[in-house]
């Protein structure tokens, strides 16, 4: 007999449907299958929810490093409306990869000079020192500054360190406020030198290197120092320092005291730094406060770039991780050229 059309009332196949299993433990397992498959629903939601929540976080924080590296004005928001000091950090070593560049310094300088409700500007100096160049660069700024603004004073106050290009900058200040133990001065200029010269015969290394100039290798680590050279060298030295002297006796005046030691590089505690006219008064930033009478403060100071810092960690952890060769380190010495600081 033909079995087209099925009866709806009828298995097509009868033995395939009395095979099929009904009990208690088809249904327990049944449940424990569609419980799995509902946890696996639930975890794929969580999953992508997490995923949302990371994504977010991302975009946040590439938004953050976005206004942080902008060069935009007023990235620093908007200076309070009433009357306060205006805060110019000089941290770190000036000049240094991590530490006070006088681009930043001048931007900020500018910023704090032009606004209407800032009533003094505060050079917040902890820093052993650095570049000349750009200590002098600094110190040129507030002059031109302070003759264009004469009715907004310029503070330096120094914390633990204020010395050489940090005080060369402190210079340029109305007045310099320091702890009774801050290190002060440092009044001097130095170009670090070494020999490697017997290191290298020990271990039976010889340099070669070239030049086309007679002394384009002056003070090279792996010859004797040359007498010419030397002179030569300390003659330079002599003209940044008296342009570091020049400085201080612009910004000091009258307030220094007429000691034969005071540019020779010594450094003092802030008292006898103020007995020897190289500050004004001990105190720090709340002190200056209570006495201006402005409760107020806002930092002006550039933000780091927080991509270049990132990408400079990972650089100097690259550089760790490889090393040099001994003779790759020899030949950089002989060639790396020699940098005068304030330090």
């Amino acid at each position: 007999m033909s079995n087209w059309p099925p009866n709806p009332d009828q298995s097509p196949n009868p033995q395939l449907n009395s095979a099929q299993p009904s009990g208690p433990e088809w249904q327990l397992l049944e449940k424990v299958l569609l419980s799995s498959v509902e946890e696996q629903r639930r975890t794929r939601r969580w999953g992508i929810f997490f995923k949302l929540i990371t994504l977010a976080y991302v975009l946040f924080v590439l938004v953050a490093l976005g206004r942080g590296c902008s060069s935009e004005p007023g990235k620093l928001g908007a200076a309070p409306s009433v009357a306060h000091l205006a805060i110019i950090d000089i941290q770190g070593e000036i000049g240094g990869d991590r530490g006070v560049h006088s681009d930043d310094v001048i931007e900020s300088l500018n910023q704090a000079f032009e606004a209407k409700t800032s009533k003094a500007v505060v050079l917040n100096i902890n820093s052993p020192g650095g570049s000349p160049v750009q200590s002098d660069e600094i110190f040129q700024e507030i002059v031109r500054l302070r003759a264009a603004n004469p009715d907004k004073k310029v503070y330096a106050v120094i914390a633990d360190i204020g010395a050489s290009g940090a005080y060369y900058i402190a210079s340029s200040a109305d007045e310099i406020w320091v702890n009774p133990s801050s290190l002060v001065g440092s009044i001097g200029v130095i170009m670090p030198n070494y020999s490697i010269e017997a290191l290298m015969k020990k271990l039976g290394v010889e340099d070669r290197t070239l030049t086309s100039g007679e002394h384009k290798a002056a003070l090279s680590f792996t010859k004797p120092l040359d007498p010419f050279e030397k002179a030569h060298v300390e003659g330079v030295l002599a003209d940044v320092h008296q342009q570091f002297i020049a400085a201080v006796k612009k910004g000091r005046g009258d307030r220094l005291k007429d000691d034969g030691k005071l540019f020779s590089g010594l450094f003092w505690t802030g008292n006898q730094s103020i007995k020897l006219g190289l500050a004004d008064h001990t105190g720090g930033i709340n002190s200056l406060s209570r006495q201006l009478k402005i409760d107020e403060t806002f930092n002006y100071t550039q933000p780091t770039n927080p991509l270049a810092l990132l990408a400079e960690r990972l650089a100097t952890q690259a550089g760790h991780a490889v090393g040099l060769s001994l003779g790759d380190s020899v030949k950089a010495s002989a060639e790396q050229p020699h940098t005068v600081s304030l330090q």
